[in-house]
């Protein structure tokens, strides 16, 4: 019993410097979640409300015909049910560094022959996105994984349509949480405007629109 008593800290230890190194290490490249890790990329969190991919997709208000955007889309947790929300008129653009992540959010396009998904891999500030494009945009624990944040900031700034809506999830348990504040600053510098916040100081999901005259 008094082993048991041990390792649990112990191992609150490990994760935690794991987690300094990880955070660390991201603010010089960009480190993303490994592809091998993408199992626990595809859960949603049960402690967090305003990570699962239910309630970050029902704020966005997505309606037929839209054209979305997954940046950083991973094994396509999001992809998937945000393509079946805007419908065979409307396009998902999953954009991933990894091409390991995107072979995966293929793989369940493919298997429920969902074919509205252009899937492009690209880092943050390849300008890969294009200007004026989307209506809806999902950025989900995926800013602090960004070693030029600013830049990764305008790009999806530039992407969205006037009136569009970039939507920003962020939650402790990940090494890379990005406070609302530092959030706020990068996307108000830009030109964003801060138009609702779901959550709380340590799991939240922020909105921000891209003025109608911009």
């Amino acid at each position: 019993m008094k082993t048991v008593l041990w390792i649990f800290p112990g191992l609150i230890v490990v994760f935690a410097l794991i987690s300094f190194v990880w955070r660390m290490t991201s603010l010089r490249r960009s480190l993303p979640c490994p592809v091998w890790l993408r199992w626990l990329v595809e859960l949603d969190n049960p402690f967090t409300e305003t990570n699962r991919a239910d309630f970050i997709i029902k704020h966005l208000d997505l309606q037929p015909g839209m054209k979305a955007l997954d940046f950083g889309c991973g094994p396509g947790r999001l992809t998937i049910p945000m393509a079946e929300k805007v419908g065979d008129q409307g396009q998902v653009t999953a954009v991933d560094i990894q091409p390991g992540m995107l072979k995966r959010t293929q793989e369940k396009a493919q298997a429920i022959n969902r074919d509205n998904i252009q899937f492009v891999q690209a880092a943050a500030g390849e300008d890969k996105l294009g200007t004026d494009q989307f209506d809806r945009a999902v950025l989900v624990t995926v800013l602090g994984e960004i070693p030029d944040q600013s830049s990764a900031m305008k790009e999806l700034f530039n992407a969205m349509k006037p009136g569009g809506l970039l939507s920003v999830t962020e939650v402790i348990f990940d090494p890379h949480f990005q406070s609302q504040e530092s959030v706020l600053k990068l996307a108000q510098e830009v030109g964003f405007k801060n138009k609702d916040f779901f959550g709380n100081r340590l799991a939240y999901t922020l909105h921000l629109e891209k003025p109608s005259f911009a």
